[in-house]
């Protein structure tokens, strides 16, 4: 799987590293490329999934807002829900970043 802004390459891993949750696809913290992402102050808190960390995905001179987030420090229950731990991976808004298969 590849999350693509224009032609550039913000993270790549096998399909079976990722997690799919409620419609995202989430990207081992290792498969996005280096310097793609910068922290965002935007707050969020998720009931199930617990506080959010929001990211800036930069791509050349693109600069897009909040266009990806994470999830630092998982709820237990959010693990065992989702069947895996996947804290730290990276989600990407589908309206921004482009995610092949």
């Amino acid at each position: 799987m590849k999350a693509v802004v224009g032609e550039t390459v913000v993270a790549e891993a096998a399909n079976d590293t990722v997690v799919r949750i409620e419609g995202n696809v989430y990207f081992p913290p290792d498969s996005v490329v280096a310097g793609a992402l910068r922290d965002s102050p935007t707050p969020y808190t998720c009931p199930w999934k617990g506080k959010a960390q929001y990211h800036d995905v930069l791509a050349g001179e693109t600069v897009l807002r909040d266009g990806a987030w994470s999830y630092p420090r998982i709820k237990e229950s959010a693990a065992a829900r989702v069947g895996r731990d996947f804290s730290g991976y990276v989600a990407f808004d589908g309206r921004q970043v482009q995610i092949e298969t």
